[in-house]
């Protein structure tokens, strides 16, 4: 399952619901991480002019929580419970887990692939 939000608390807060509610519902919770946060800028251009400014800063804070053996009859119930619970400005996404989605919680280090690059050469 994927939550990403504006609010990091809230998105914690949900993340540690979904927690709690499988632990309640014996459902084996294989990991949780947080990926990293994302910054975009809004440009904005006043009517008038040409140059555009800083018009606000969005952060982007997503968590992840791996649930495994999830019963198909059980199923249902959990995500309705889920998606009555879901807070505002949180979004929710059930996938299966991916090699890509592991690769994904850990930042680029430019410097150390080019490192690399030179021992293995």
């Amino acid at each position: 399952m994927g939550l990403m939000g504006y609010h990091m608390t809230v998105v914690e807060h949900y993340s540690q619901y979904i927690n709690n509610l499988c632990n309640r519902l014996s459902l084996k919770v294989a990991d949780g991480y947080a990926l990293p946060t994302k910054t975009t800028e809004v440009m904005l251009m006043r009517e008038q002019g040409t140059k555009m400014y800083v018009d606000a800063v969005l952060k982007t804070h997503k968590r992840v929580v791996q649930v495994s053996s999830l019963n198909a009859a059980l199923c249902p119930v959990f995500m309705e419970v889920l998606l009555k619970h879901q807070p505002e400005g949180v979004q929710f996404s059930v996938k299966e887990h991916t090699e890509a989605d592991f690769q994904a919680r850990f930042k680029a280090r430019p410097e150390l692939e080019g490192l690399m690059a030179q021992i293995s050469q």
